[in-house]
C-alpha cells in the first residue's frame, strides 16, 4: 500500500529570512569588488551559509578591530552599541533585521522608557533575544529573560515590588510558554502589559503542524538543530504524534524502520530551511529509499 505523504503549506523560508538571504545576495552582485560580510550566521542553516560563502559573502564571528566594505546585520537584529562598533571598525552597516523582530525591539524600548519591569519571553542565548534585551537595557536595569516560570522565581520579589510589568516575546516562541509565564506574572503583578510579539508566520506554521500531527502517524520536521523555530516545532509535535527532526534527507536513513511502518507521513520545515532541502526530503520519501 503506497504511503500518503503531505507537505505543510507553511514550510520553509518566512518573509524575514527570504528578505535577508535575497538582499545579501543582491548586495554582493551589485558590489562585486566590495567585501560583503555578515556578523554571525545570516540564518541558522549550514547549507545556506555555504552557498553565501561560495558567492564571496563571509561570516564574521566577531567584529574585527579594522575592516572595510559592507557588514550585514542579520535578521535576528543587533543592539545599537554593536552597530556603532561595526561603523567604528570601518564597515558600512546594512540592517537586515526582520521587520517583526524590529517591532519587538521597539516595544521593549517603549516599555523600558515607560518604567515597566521588562520580561522577555525567550531563550537568553538566542541572538534575537540578546538584541532585544540589549535595546531595552539602554533604558532600564529592570529587564530579564525567561523561557519558563522557574527562571522567574529567584526574582519574583523584585518583579512584585515593581508597579508595572511589561512582557514581550521572542518571535519564534511557543504560545504555551508565553501563556504559562503570563499566568504566573498575573498572580504577582499590580499592572501587567502583554505584547504577544510571536510573528504571524510562526503562529500559522505551528497551528498547521499541530493539525497535521493529529492526522498523521509520523511528522518529519526539516531544519537546523540550531534554529529556535524549528526545534520548537519538533517539541510541539512530539507531544501529539511520533516526530523526527532532521537537517537533510540523508538523515532519513537513520529512521528507515519508523518510516516504513508509517502509512501517513506529513512534512513541515523551519523558517530558515531552503526549498531545495525540503524538496529532497519529499523526493526521497516518495521513492521509499
Amino acid at each position: 500500500m503506497p504511503k500518503e505523504i503531505t507537505l505543510a503549506k507553511y514550510a520553509g523560508f518566512c518573509y524575514g529570512v527570504k528578505r535577508a538571504v535575497e538582499t545579501a545576495k543582491k548586495l554582493k552582485a551589485e558590489n562585486k569588488d566590495v567585501q560583503v560580510s555578515v556578523l554571525g550566521e545570516l540564518i541558522h542553516n549550514a547549507e545556506v551559509i555555504k552557498e553565501l560563502e561560495a558567492l564571496g559573502i563571509r561570516t564574521l564571528n566577531e567584529i574585527p578591530e579594522a575592516g572595510s566594505g559592507i557588514c550585514v546585520i542579520r535578521s535576528h537584529g543587533e543592539s545599537p552599541e554593536v552597530i556603532e562598533k561595526i561603523k567604528q571598525a570601518g564597515f558600512t552597516p546594512v540592517d537586515l533585521t526582520c521587520p517583526d523582530v524590529k517591532k519587538v525591539q521597539q516595544k521593549a524600548i517603549e516599555l523600558a522608557k515607560d518604567d515597566y519591569f521588562v520580561v522577555i519571553v525567550g531563550k537568553s542565548e538566542h541572538p534575537e533575544v540578546i538584541a532585544i534585551r540589549a535595546n531595552a537595557a539602554l533604558w532600564t536595569d529592570n529587564v530579564t529573560v525567561a523561557s519558563s516560570v522557574e527562571q522567574l522565581l529567584p526574582i519574583q520579589d523584585k518583579i512584585k515590588a515593581h508597579k508595572k510589568v511589561g512582557v514581550v516575546v521572542q518571535t519564534t516562541q511557543r504560545i504555551e510558554t508565553l501563556n504559562k509565564i503570563v499566568e504566573f506574572l498575573t498572580s504577582i503583578s499590580k499592572e501587567l502589559h502583554i505584547a504577544n510579539t510571536i510573528c504571524a508566520s510562526t503562529s500559522m506554521r505551528q497551528k498547521e503542524a499541530r493539525e497535521l500531527a493529529a492526522e498523521n502517524n509520523l511528522m518529519i520536521v526539516v531544519g537546523s538543530k540550531k534554529s529556535a523555530n524549528t526545534t520548537h516545532l519538533a517539541e510541539i509535535l512530539k507531544g501529539i504524534t511520533k516526530t523526527i527532526h532532521i537537517e537533510t534527507d540523508a538523515e532519513l536513513d537513520d529512521y528507515s524502520d519508523i518510516i516504513k511502518k508509517s502509512e501517513k507521513i506529513a512534512v513541515t520545515a523551519g523558517a530558515s530551511t531552503p526549498q531545495n532541502i525540503i524538496d529532497n526530503v519529499i523526493t526521497k520519501l516518495k521513492k521509499g529509499e
